[in-house]
């Protein structure tokens, strides 16, 4: 079984050296993908196994991250480093992430049609060995369905209020205080030259 964490091969050579430094933190890598531009963008997404990162966690993250790819260099051109949060309406990109959201509206995309579709929206149901459940509404009633998680291509949440109160539990319990819960909450670090800096995500 694959996961939607890297999708190309650099991505998945930059997760696998980055991937047990995160975890040496404390935390968990989300997704990891480079990005091409006039200068390549490497974005980092982290969380801790029960939900909840700040700024401060992102910027320790970045500096370990920072120290082990200077070492590795597996990227020849120069980039950019940003760290984040993987935001309310989160990607999923492990299929526990399925179990752990059950109950709550994602958006899913297979690599190829399924019924003649390639895209469902509903509200989880868990998993069931390597299938993902989802319950979607079909002619006016409900059914669960079953996609083989090696079938997605891509997976996230659907932004609810249910879900923005869980993130802001998530977010209290992580030390973040509530009245300064926003949008810019969810900071970014980037970091340039060995520099640190913590930038309010637009």
């Amino acid at each position: 079984m694959t996961d939607l964490i890297a999708k190309t091969a650099i991505d998945r050579r930059l997760a696998e050296i980055i991937g047990p430094v995160i975890e040496d933190l404390g935390f968990e890598l989300v997704r990891v993908r480079l990005q091409g531009g006039k200068t390549a963008t490497l974005q980092i997404m982290a969380d801790r196994p029960e939900g909840g990162i700040n700024v401060d966690d992102c910027a320790d993250i970045s500096t370990a991250v920072s120290a082990v790819l200077d070492v590795e260099d597996p990227v020849e051109d120069a980039y950019h480093l940003e760290v984040s949060s993987p935001g309310i309406d989160r990607p999923l990109t492990r299929i526990k992430d399925f179990a752990t959201f059950e109950g709550y509206e994602a958006r899913l995309e297979t690599n190829q049609p399924i019924d003649g579709r390639k895209r469902f929206k509903g509200v989880l149901a868990g998993t069931e060995g390597d299938e993902v459940l989802l319950n979607i509404e079909d002619a006016g009633e409900v059914q669960t369905i079953g996609l083989n998680f090696d079938w997605l291509s891509d997976a996230k949440l659907v932004l609810t209020n249910e879900l923005i109160a869980e993130m802001l539990r998530q977010k209290k319990d992580a030390g973040v205080q509530i009245e300064n819960l926003d949008e810019s909450a969810f900071d970014e670090i980037e970091t340039e030259s060995g520099e640190t800096n913590a930038d309010a995500k637009e």
